[in-house]
């Protein structure tokens, strides 16, 4: 059925209650890669609980991307097949606890309707709550439905994309993955056979597996935590990517970085396939 443009735009849900402990912030943090090098330091405090001296559990800022997983406003009948990731974009409020109960309120944001051939674009609004109502984040995301298009909505009206810079990177970082990696990352949440079924990828039109959009989305925090953040996840304001091509796990992906004041851009590529896989990156930081 095509999308029902009236009833799916008044879709919302609120004060939806959901908790997390230090293990999903130390799984998520193993899903996108943090403590590879058993020796790093620097990355060990976003895995590693333990400690012959006191060293406090750090939490990526983008674990609030799968911290309330499931959290949305309401169904929409989709072909679930042709559906991935678009668009993420956070904004912290205060940084993310180690531990917490917390509420979730989403809501359609807007629905455009690329064309019949060209899918089209979901746009939902999560606001994760402490238990004082404060908020903690808010997610907005974007999901490409490839296979819902012309359904009678409107075409424009999403916000413009964030320009990186057109000067060469101030930064490069080459960060690797793992040929399991979406096997882990999966663990955190999105358990789409897409990134782990072979025959179900194959149906969606790739040749095998994918990473998740939202793996590379945390492989771009680590890239900006590193560079020019010290590692510190307070640091973090906002950020936002749009995904434009997938990843293969076992892949290395280049970010390149551009820094003007506290804004950090960035863009990601796989060098291998002369592919970009990420957009209009941005980081505001404190």
């Amino acid at each position: 059925m095509p999308i029902d443009y009236p009833a799916a735009l008044s879709l919302k849900t609120c004060g939806v209650p959901y908790s997390w402990t230090d293990r999903e912030v130390m799984l998520y943090a193993l899903g996108v890669g943090m403590g590879a090098d058993p020796l790093n330091e620097e990355e060990l405090k976003f895995v590693n609980e333990a400690f012959a001296r006191s060293k406090p559990l750090k939490v990526m800022p983008t674990f609030a991307s799968v911290c309330v997983w499931g959290a949305r406003p309401g169904a929409i009948d989709l072909n679930r097949v042709m559906v991935v990731d678009g668009e993420r974009d956070i904004t912290f409020h205060k940084s993310m606890p180690v531990a917490a109960n917390v509420t979730a309120d989403a809501r359609v944001r807007g629905i455009f309707d690329k064309g019949k051939e060209k899918g089209a674009i979901i746009q939902n609004e999560v606001v994760v709550r402490d238990g004082s109502g404060d908020k903690i984040a808010t997610i907005v995301s974007s999901t490409f439905a490839r296979g819902d298009g012309g359904f009678g909505g409107p075409s424009g009206g999403m916000p413009e994309p964030h320009q990186v810079p057109r000067r060469p990177p101030d930064r490069s970082l080459d960060i690797s993955t793992r040929p399991d990696q979406a096997l882990i990352y999966r663990l955190s949440g999105d358990r789409n056979p897409l990134h782990s079924d072979p025959e179900f990828a194959c149906r969606a039109g790739f040749p095998r597996p994918i990473l998740h959009g939202m793996c590379t989305y945390g492989l771009t925090c680590r890239a900006v935590l590193q560079t020019y953040a010290d590692y510190d996840p307070s640091a973090f304001h906002r950020h936002r990517a749009r995904f434009s091509a997938p990843v293969f796990p076992g892949e290395v992906v280049t970010v390149n970085l551009w820094k003007d004041d506290n804004s950090i851009s960035f863009e990601a590529c796989v060098r291998e396939r002369r592919v970009t896989v990420v957009k209009n990156g941005l980081t505001l930081l404190h």
